[in-house]
């Protein structure tokens, strides 16, 4: 009796389990990331060492600019298997966030070697190569090559020293300038265009967070922009010594040199990365005014930036974008959000990013749905599916095209859309998707007047309402399944 107990618990254990992975998916997908970071806890609590819940959970808090916890519990699941190549592309992804360029580099060639065929290993070393060069200023002689065997490198452990090739990258001498006080409007006529960068930086130096941070070489960032500001000191003490013609030129060629250089370092990684993960927190905590504002600022900035201080500077613009978006809509300007997930959808294709990809089209469907625009919504959802990697976010589609041809009319293909939403709800024994697209099949079947398959579909969902123990819905389905038994009434 007791092994059976044991059996029967056991059961319903990993049958908990599965259930959370499964909500901590689908709120992935649904871009409720903290969500999915409580539903991946409370899965660990049941397998502490499951290493795919542990690179679910490290892709939420890259997501939301955790890289420290994502960095963590990528390493987790490298514990048991160090050659576990989704927990080295996550350890890898952590590490590029944080600007450890030269440790991301080197897990990336690690997956690379162990997934040849993986996209996103190849991916990763070019922006990782990209980024080191940019960072460090490197000249155009200067290539980043690495050679051999990686696999000597602790993986699921401490972090590796970066191989000599990298060091003598990143190896930069500190200068130092003297400052000659100079009024703010002699200054800004000398700075020109560069004087708002002056003063940009000079506000970062007020963020006590980020100035107390370090790089991938241990280099305070308070010092890193204090360096920056002594650059353009020193110019603007060169050029109040020129003529205002000469002047000018030579800020034009030693700006573009010198400084642009160095406000990659000091901005683009850290900063960056800061800022999306700002107007994350304010989205999810429901300030959709303070999640507009913070993203158009940021969006303005990284628009005057080259691609060469953002190596992925269309990426960072479509996120931007899709944050924009999605703000509007909470907002309820509906037009112009949907202008912002259009110009996500075509970053999106220009990049050739699938996951991104899958972004827009999702946000535009819901934007056409809240316009009640039915039709668009099903031509654009439909173009999504092939996208869908998650069997939950693919029930959740079919149900949710299908409904949108039920409120067009169409009750077959509303119908047709719902039984593969039912067959796809099954295959992950989700009880509430379950439930949800049994109703939608059963709503079709009774508009086209197949009354028995009607009751049918809905005795099913009545029988997953009540294992979820909401009433509402059971008092809604019996309703709904007293007037079709009427039908079948001789």
């Amino acid at each position: 009796m007791a092994n059976i107990d044991a059996d029967l618990e056991d059961q319903q254990s990993k049958g908990v389990f599965a259930t959370l992975m499964a909500d901590g998916k689908w709120m992935y997908q649904a871009g409720e990331y903290k969500k999915a970071i409580d539903s991946f806890t409370e899965a660990l609590a049941l397998k502490p060492s499951d290493k795919q819940c542990f690179v679910a959970r490290s892709r939420c808090y890259l997501k939301m600019g955790g890289f420290d916890n994502a960095l963590r519990d990528a390493e987790a699941s490298l514990k048991r298997d160090n050659s576990f190549f989704e927990g080295l592309y996550l350890k890898a992804e952590a590490l590029y966030y944080m600007g450890e360029f030269e440790f991301a580099l080197v897990f990336y060639h690690r997956g690379h070697k162990l997934r040849p065929q993986m996209q996103e290993f190849r991916l990763g070393i070019q922006k990782a190569q990209e980024a080191i060069e940019n960072s460090v200023g490197s000249p155009s002689n200067v290539k980043l090559e690495i050679k051999g065997d990686l696999s000597f490198l602790n993986i699921g452990g401490e972090r590796a020293k970066p191989i000599a090739a990298i060091q003598n990258l990143t190896k930069k001498k500190k200068q130092k300038t003297e400052k000659t006080p100079k009024s703010e409007k002699t200054t800004k006529q000398l700075l020109g265009e560069f004087y708002s960068d002056k003063k940009y930086l000079e506000n970062l130096m007020k963020d006590e967070d980020l100035i107390e941070g370090t790089t991938k070489s241990g280099e305070k960032v308070k010092d890193i922009i204090q360096r920056c500001l002594s650059y353009l000191d020193t110019c603007t003490e060169f050029w109040h010594q020129e003529k205002p013609t000469s002047a000018q030129e030579m800020r034009q060629k030693f700006m573009q040199q010198k400084c642009t250089k160095r406000r990659n370092s000091a901005l683009s990684s850290g900063f960056l990365l800061k800022s999306l993960d700002e107007i994350d927190r304010e989205f999810m905590s429901g300030n959709a005014e303070g999640t507009l504002k913070k993203a158009e600022e940021v969006m303005k900035m990284v628009q005057r930036w080259s691609e060469k201080e953002v190596p992925n500077k269309k990426e960072v613009l479509g996120t931007l974008h899709s944050c924009i978006g999605n703000a509007l809509v909470d907002l309820g300007n509906m037009d112009k959000a949907l202008e912002h997930h259009q110009k996500d959808l075509e970053l999106a294709k220009q990049c050739k990013l699938p996951g991104a990809l899958s972004r827009a089209l999702d946000n535009i469907g819901r934007v056409y749905v809240r316009n009640e625009e039915f039709a668009e919504a099903i031509q654009v959802w439909e173009k999504k599916l092939p996208l869908v990697c998650s069997d939950l976010e693919k029930t959740w589609l079919l149900h949710e095209i299908g409904l949108c041809y039920l409120k067009l009319d169409h009750h077959e293909e509303a119908r047709d859309y719902g039984v593969r939403s039912v067959a796809a709800a099954d295959g992950i024994a989700d009880k509430k998707w379950q439930l949800n697209a049994n109703v939608l099949v059963a709503q079709s079947e009774l508009k086209l007047g197949n009354y028995e398959s009607c009751v049918t579909h809905f005795e099913r969902a009545l029988s997953y309402a009540k294992l979820l123990e909401d009433d509402s819905a059971m008092d809604a389905i019996e309703k709904a399944l007293h007037e079709a038994k009427q039908h079948l009434t001789p």
